[in-house]
């Protein structure tokens, strides 16, 4: 693992599952939590994927995992960023710092020639 090379987007990951936990449990306190349901499920998905993608900072299939973990947490912004509470909002800044880290380092991982005649189990 080239630890500088991942840094960033470790610790755009770290941030946004920290955010997406947060935002999850503050979620669930409101009065109307039906209203936010799609919210909270996302936050559950965003903070999963974002703490898979950190596993897979040391393997192969890194560019893999986080063009979905961008997806997700591209997502999980803009559906944050559709509530006015002030943790939602800065859940939605975690999910666009951290789908712009990913999709960096995903394209990067893109572009490395991978080992040929390698079995896929």
């Amino acid at each position: 693992m080239e630890p500088q090379r991942y840094q960033s987007c470790i610790e755009a990951c770290n941030t946004c599952a920290d955010a997406c936990d947060y935002c999850s449990i503050a979620c669930l306190q409101e009065d109307d939590v039906k209203m936010m349901a799609d919210c909270i499920r996302l936050n559950l998905d965003c903070a999963a994927i974002c703490r898979l993608a950190i596993a897979y900072m040391a393997r192969e299939y890194v560019g893999n995992v986080c063009n979905v973990c961008g997806d997700i947490c591209e997502a999980c912004g803009v559906e944050c960023a559709r509530h006015p509470q002030a943790y939602c909002q800065i859940c939605a800044q975690a999910c666009r710092r951290c789908a712009e880290e990913c999709r960096r380092l995903s394209s990067a991982a893109a572009a490395k020639p991978r080992c040929e005649g390698r079995a896929v189990r």
